[in-house]
């Protein structure tokens, strides 16, 4: 009964909630960003272009298509496989269009539970292969903090025990809570961290790609 008690809250007002402080937070940090670009090089507004911004996106999102990326071939492929099951799995799960479905009246697509638990385990592997490599490599993990550490962690909770759930390994409730909670801790810790460069990173590429394409002349990738 406790358990249920606590499904309820959770996925209840604590969704609510945590919706509107991830989406508030990152709607502020952007609004911030911007009006710091104003402040700092107001000029630099002139020179924005559409064309640069995408080329540096798209040179960045695909692997293998930067200098960066191609000398670093094994980790940008945790990178890129990361990252598409990171974002596609909770997106496209059965389980969470369901309850898209059931709270707000739509949902998207569903993977096969198979795919789905696969692409978990390699959220879950590549983590630990981010983990190794951190904790390995001297020129890394001097630039490491506690912190950093931590949101990796964060950022593998929700899969760890989304997974335990599904394939329903120990107490089902308990995982199935623990899931929610760790996932809308996530949600509410990513817009005030590193994490929001899953945002960010967007804006920021694009102003590199002014910076260096429209103003300069160079490419940056």
């Amino acid at each position: 009964m406790a358990m249920d008690k606590l499904y309820e809250f959770l996925t209840g007002p604590a969704l609510w909630i945590t919706v509107i402080i991830f989406v508030g937070g990152l709607a502020i940090r952007l609004a911030w960003l911007f009006g710091l670009s104003q402040e700092r090089d107001k000029p630099w507004h002139d020179f924005k272009s559409a064309v640069w911004a995408w080329r540096s996106i798209i040179h960045w999102v695909l692997p293998w298509a930067s200098v960066s990326s191609r000398n670093q071939p094994v980790f940008t492929g945790a990178v890129w496989v990361f990252h598409i099951c990171w974002i596609g799995v909770p997106l496209f799960l059965g389980a969470h269009n369901m309850l898209f479905d059931e709270a707000w009246g739509w949902s998207l697509p569903s993977l096969p539970d198979a795919v789905a638990d696969w692409a978990s385990l390699a959220v879950i592997a590549c983590g630990v292969f981010f983990l190794v490599r951190r904790l390995s490599r001297p020129e890394v993990r001097i630039l490491t903090s506690a912190w950093d550490y931590t949101l990796v962690l964060l950022a593998l909770a929700p899969f760890v025990t989304g997974w335990l759930a599904f394939n329903q390994y120990g107490p089902y409730g308990l995982m199935l809570n623990l899931h929610i909670f760790l996932s809308e801790v996530l949600l509410i810790v990513l817009p005030f961290s590193k994490l929001a460069h899953m945002v960010l990173f967007f804006a920021s590429r694009s102003a590199i790609g002014y910076e260096f394409g429209t103003r300069r002349g160079a490419r940056v990738w």
